[in-house]
């Protein structure tokens, strides 16, 4: 068993209610996706994103073999690192989706994972960050053992401009920090979440980095 299945075994295992919750955040984030997109999703897990998203091409990476069996029909699967995307070619897609991928990359990881989304995107292409914010949740952060990264709304924003991408919608408290969250996880109460500017116990940030062009 290699370092990723074994983390997938210890602190993310399949959870249906999980999928539940994507079912309505994606809804939300499907505000961002142009109709007939090309989307590529880095870390992609189990397909909670990629496989429940509308777009007219859908690719999912991640390190774990498992990806290829979760992949829902239609999406193309690549098991291997987001530092080296050599299947995609320059311009190809117009989103890449990031849902708690970067925190666990080392720094040098993730300078090498936005070059290549960069290159990969199209000019004005997106890309869609899902992530911790440790402004809000710095209690609980270290509880996952594969945390090697701090960022908060702050730095995040400025890693992404360091690497040629122009934040232009950031939401610092957007979600719960996990599952575990005392908030329930029904799908109404998670649509109204989403719409409501008041977070209780939100943890995670998202935002939106573009990159130049037209």
């Amino acid at each position: 068993m290699n370092d990723a299945a074994r983390y997938y075994q210890t602190r993310y295992q399949p959870d249906p209610r999980r999928a539940a919750v994507w079912r309505v955040i994606c809804r939300w984030l499907q505000r961002e996706i142009p109709a007939g997109a090309h989307v590529l999703e880095l870390g992609a897990g189990y397909g909670d994103f990629i496989n429940q998203i509308q777009a007219a091409r859908k690719v999912a990476v991640d390190i774990a073999e498992q990806v290829r069996t979760t992949a829902g029909p239609g999406v193309e699967t690549h098991v291997g690192s987001c530092t080296q995307l050599g299947f995609a070619g320059d311009h190809s897609f117009d989103i890449v989706f990031a849902s708690n991928l970067f925190e666990h990359l080392p720094l040098p990881d993730l300078e090498r994972t936005l070059a290549e989304v960069r290159r990969v995107l199209r000019p004005g292409g997106k890309l869609l960050v899902l992530q911790p914010n440790f402004r809000y949740c710095y209690r609980e952060y270290f509880d996952d053992y594969t945390h090697v990264m701090i960022y908060t709304d702050r730095s995040l924003c400025d890693v992404l401009t360091a690497a040629g991408l122009e934040p232009v919608r950031v939401r610092p408290r957007f979600l719960p920090f996990s599952m575990q969250s005392r908030l329930p996880a029904a799908p109404p109460l998670v649509w109204l979440y989403l719409r409501s500017p008041i977070k209780p116990f939100a943890g995670q940030m998202f935002v939106v980095a573009r990159k130049p062009g037209v």
